[in-house]
C-alpha cells in the first residue's frame, strides 16, 4: 500500500507547473487532493480556473480532489484551503506550500509594492496556511509540511531580493516548526526546486513554454523529493534541492568558536580575522540538532 493512500493533501499555487506535479502525483498514489490556486498570472495579478483543470484531471484518472481559489495570502482565504479540506476529507495529514509569484527587479529599482506583494505571497502566505493546518496536525500527532524555497534565497540571484528574502524566510521558519513539531510526529522540510515553469518564464532572458516543458527540466522531476519528504519515514529540517533529474542537500554550518572573553575589542578579533572566516574545520549546525543532542544526554 502507497504512503499516501487515503492522505488528505492540500497543495497551494497547484493550478500549473510544480504544484500540478505534486497533485497529480499524490493522487495517483491514493491521496485525496486539495488543489489550491489563485489562478492569476504569474505576477499574481487576476484571477481563473486553473484549480478546477487540476481537478478535472484527477478525477478523470480515477483520483479523489477538490479545488480551493483563494489566495494565500489572505489570513481567510488561507484558512479556507484548511476548512475546505476539513469539509470534504475530515481532516489534513500533508501539506505541500508552493504558492507563490515573482517581480523581479534590481533592488536599486524595486518599488516596495513589489517588495511587500512577494512577501505577502510567499512568507506570509506560507505561514497563514501552515498555521491552519498546524492546530489539526498538533492534535492528531501526524504531520508533513513541505516549504517552498529557491537556490535564489538560499544562494542568491540578481534582482530577486524579495523572492530571495522570502524564500530565505522559509528556511528560518523550518528550523523553527521542526523543533515545535517534534514531540508530535509533525516533520517539516523545505524544497528548493528547478524546473521550466510559467514564473521560471517571467525571468528577463528565459524563455520557457509551460504547457511543454523539456522533459529534462519538467516539474514533474522535482515531485519525488516532495514525495520523499511527506513519506511515514519523512526526514525533518532538511533542505532538499531537486530538479532536472538531479537531487541533493544543503545546510547551514558553523565553524570553529573564537573565544576572546568579555572585554573583547576589535582590534582582537581583527587579530583572528582569517581563523574567524575560515570554515574549513565547519560542521553542520541547526537548533534541531543541539534539541535532539541534549536529549539523547539526557
Amino acid at each position: 500500500m502507497s504512503d499516501f493512500e487515503g492522505k488528505v493533501v492540500v497543495i497551494t499555487g497547484a493550478g500549473g507547473g510544480l504544484g500540478k506535479a505534486h497533485a497529480l502525483e499524490f493522487a495517483s498514489r491514493g491521496a485525496k487532493v486539495v488543489v489550491n490556486d489563485l489562478g492569476g498570472s504569474g505576477d499574481g495579478t487576476g484571477s481563473g480556473d486553473a484549480a478546477d483543470v487540476v481537478v478535472d484531471e484527477i478525477k478523470a484518472a480515477g483520483g479523489e480532489a477538490i479545488a480551493n481559489k483563494a489566495s494565500v495570502s489572505d489570513k481567510a482565504g488561507a484558512q479556507s484551503i484548511i476548512d475546505d479540506a476539513v469539509s470534504a476529507y475530515g481532516t489534513v495529514d500533508i501539506l505541500v506550500n508552493n504558492a507563490g509569484i515573482l517581480r523581479d527587479k534590481s533592488f536599486k529599482n524595486m518599488e516596495m509594492g513589489d517588495w511587500d506583494i512577494v512577501m505577502d505571497v510567499h512568507l506570509n502566505g506560507t505561514a497563514y496556511v501552515t498555521k491552519a493546518a498546524w492546530p489539526i496536525m498538533y492534535e492528531k500527532n501526524y504531520g508533513r509540511i513541505v516549504l517552498t524555497s529557491s537556490v535564489s534565497g538560499i544562494y542568491g540571484n540578481f534582482g530577486q531580493a524579495n523572492y530571495a528574502a522570502a524564500k530565505m524566510g522559509m528556511v528560518g521558519m523550518m528550523n523553527v516548526l521542526s523543533i515545535e513539531g517534534l514531540s508530535k510526529n509533525i516533520r517539516v522540510n523545505t524544497l528548493a526546486p528547478a524546473a521550466e515553469t510559467r514564473l521560471i518564464g517571467t525571468i528577463p532572458g528565459r524563455e520557457v513554454n509551460p504547457d511543454d516543458p523539456r522533459p529534462e527540466s519538467h516539474p514533474r522531476l522535482v515531485t519525488p523529493a516532495v514525495l520523499l519528504m511527506c513519506a511515514e519515514d519523512a526526514p525533518t529540517n532538511r533542505i532538499i534541492h531537486a530538479g532536472n533529474g538531479s537531487y541533493y542537500s544543503s545546510a547551514i554550518f558553523s565553524n570553529e568558536h573564537i573565544q576572546i572573553g568579555a572585554d573583547a575589542t576589535y582590534e582582537e578579533l581583527l587579530e583572528q580575522k582569517d581563523k574567524l572566516l575560515d570554515m574549513s574545520n565547519s560542521e553542520e549546525m541547526s537548533g534541531l540538532l543541539r534539541v535532539m543532542k541534549q536529549a539523547q544526554k539526557s
